[in-house]
Order: C-alpha cells, then structure tokens, then sequence
C-alpha cells in the first residue's frame, strides 16, 4: 500500500514539473520563409512611420521577411476577399489581424468571425502557418477574444492574445485613441514575437 501511494506521489510531481508542451499548429515547419502581416491600421502603422509600425519591427527582430498588407479601415468581413494576395507570397506564416473597425462599424459578429475562419481556412489550405491576432480591449471586444481564442485551439492555430492590451488609455504609448505611436508598436511587436518564435 505505501509503494502505491508513493508511486502516486513521484507521478504526481512529475506531472506538476512535466514540460509545459506547445499546443499542435497546422503546417509547423513548412516550406515558406515570409511572414506577412495581414491586417487593418494597427498592421499598417496607422500613428507612426512605416519602418515603426509591429511588421518593420519584427522583420528586424527575426531577421526574416515580415510583409505589411495592412489596409486601413478594413474589416474581416471585407479582407476575406482578398487573402488570396497574401498568400500568392507563398509565406512560411500569415499573421492575421481584425476586429476592432468589425466593432466600431457594427458588423454582425457571426460575420466576423466566419470571415476570421474562411482566413485561417485558406492560410492553412495553402500549407502555411496561420495566426490569429487578437486586439483585446475590455467591453465589446472581450467577445471577440474568447472566440478568437477558440478558433485558433480549433484550427491549430497560433493565437496572440490583448496586442493593445497595457498600451490602450496610455498617453505615452499612443498617437490617437485607437493607434498606438512609435513606443506602443515596439510592445506590440514584442507581444506577436513572443507568440510566434517558437513556430518559427
């Protein structure tokens, strides 16, 4: 009886200090090389210079392509149509990144998050990596987060959570209500780097 119960106990521990495992991504360690940023004006650097915004940022940081295909003022609901051009760079990962104008401009939810997953869909679809980048914010967009959240788990997506997260309502880090400046895209690059370097 006191070998089972400390056969338990070693099993247990181990358990507890066991390697935290990744969860599975879709296409991990693929053929491409790019990355392209594929999102709205917090891709594009919308409050600052191009070489500031998070794709300038991280392509120095990994030392890799990073494309910037942000557009300002898009929504998922619109982008789905054109991530064909993303994809025609035959990336290694697609960073994917919408939400907030689908909020501001009242687009039915369910839209959105159909359009986020015929994205990811058509990423994977092409053998790359796809990301789900979530805006966090409090209120309406918590909504969002959690399904973002899922549907990356869903897929084998990577996920990055909250990129305005700690920057939002910071004078300092941010050029207009909505765009973080020059010091906010810094974090926000670090947030999706942290996420994304160990599938690369």
């Amino acid at each position: 009886m006191k070998k089972i119960v400390l056969l338990l106990l070693v099993a247990a521990v181990a358990w507890h200090f066991w390697p935290e495992q990744k969860p599975r991504v879709k296409n991990f360690k693929n053929t491409g090389w790019k990355i392209v940023a594929f999102g709205n004006s917090l891709t594009y650097g919308k409050g600052a210079s191009r070489q500031e915004s998070y794709p300038a940022i991280l392509e120095r940081s990994l030392g890799r392509p990073v494309i910037n295909m942000g557009r300002n003022g898009e929504t998922a609901a619109n982008a789905v149509v054109r991530i064909h051009e993303a994809l025609e760079e035959k990336p290694y990962m697609v960073l994917i990144e919408f939400g907030g104008n689908d909020a501001i401009r009242s687009v039915p939810f369910s839209q959105t998050i159909s359009a986020m997953e015929q994205m990811v869909d058509a990423v994977q679809k092409a053998g790359a990596v796809a990301v789900v980048v979530d805006t966090g914010g409090a209120g309406v967009m918590k909504k969002y987060s959690k399904a973002y959240k899922e549907l990356a788990r869903k897929k084998g997506a990577v996920f990055v959570p909250g990129i305005l997260d700690g920057i939002m309502g910071k004078h300092n880090l941010m050029s207009d209500q909505i765009h973080p400046n020059a010091a906010g895209y810094k974090i926000v690059a670090k947030k999706i780097e942290d996420k994304i370097k160990p599938y690369l």
